[in-house]
């Protein structure tokens, strides 16, 4: 899954301001509950500060029980990842927004190697869709399709 290629590209200042080694992954266990709990968020810089406050906004707030271990997280990353490239942005492009958003590092191949698995799972869901008679899920699939393989 793309959100274990996930990187945080400022590890080393997550780690002073835990205090402790952290793994480098963004949705590692350790790292999300640390940014949701523990984390002495104000001994951060303001940019790194408000790449984590935009991580957890975005991928780390949620009311499932086991938050934020319940794979929202991850689930939520995907969606991202996907509208960045629904919006035109080709592989490059989202790893630079995914930097400056959030401080998360992922090769451009990577995101360019989800994106093409994105489309073969989709054109699998179209052709079941097909099948089952659910046209409306074969057109809206159709329509993802076209939007990522631009």
């Amino acid at each position: 899954m793309i959100a274990s290629r996930a990187r945080f590209h400022y590890i080393k200042k997550l780690q002073r301001a835990a205090g402790y080694r952290l793994p480098d992954g963004a949705f590692h266990p350790a790292n999300m509950e640390m940014i949701a709990g523990s984390m002495d968020i104000d001994s951060l810089d303001p940019g790194t500060r408000d790449q984590i406050l935009h991580f957890y906004k975005d991928f780390l707030e949620c009311n499932c029980r086991d938050s934020p271990l319940c794979g929202c997280a991850e689930r939520k990353f995907i969606v991202v990842v996907l509208d960045l490239r629904e919006a035109g942005l080709n592989p490059k492009e989202i790893h630079s927004q995914l930097l400056d958003d959030y401080g998360i590092d992922l090769f451009p191949a990577d995101i360019l190697n989800f994106l093409e698995d994105s489309v073969h799972l989709l054109e699998a869901v179209r052709s079941v869709a097909d099948l089952a008679g659910q046209k409306e899920l074969a057109e809206r699939s159709d329509e993802h399709i076209r939007q990522i393989a631009r």
